[in-house]
């Protein structure tokens, strides 16, 4: 990959999370520079950045199989207000979260609707 795509993929990031790839450099320099280098790259130079859905789809589809998933709390949240970010409303993550019911079971959507909970408390107490 070129330095090219890893700009690319820094700007996507910002779009989608202001401030996230930093945070992500600043978290994974030091153990795992390599991972950060596929991050921008590939996750968001390659694969977000292809013509066909906007950020806003994208970023529903990344909240729903992330709260399907179960397993990503963290990226969850992240890409919560990345929906957010990307002109999704509340009431659409909640709508998403609900969709997910049928699909993975109420743990899941149960879990997801906390996250989303979470951010949404966080955001208004930053605002």
């Amino acid at each position: 990959m070129s330095n090219d795509k890893y700009i690319q993929g820094l700007e996507k990031l910002e779009e989608i999370s202001p401030g996230a790839a930093e945070r992500t450099k600043q978290s994974l320099e030091d153990i795992a520079p390599d991972m950060v280098k596929y991050l921008m790259e590939f996750v968001f130079g390659e694969i977000s950045s292809r013509p066909g859905l906007d950020m806003r789809a994208r970023e529903i589809a990344a909240v729903a199989s992330l709260a399907t998933l179960g397993t990503a709390p963290n990226q969850l949240k992240v890409h919560i207000k990345g929906a957010l970010n990307c002109g999704c409303t509340r009431e659409e993550i909640v709508e998403v979260l609900m969709q997910i019911l049928v699909y993975a079971g109420f743990p899941a959507a149960l879990t997801g609707l906390r996250l989303a909970k979470e951010v949404f408390k966080e955001i208004d107490e930053n605002n």
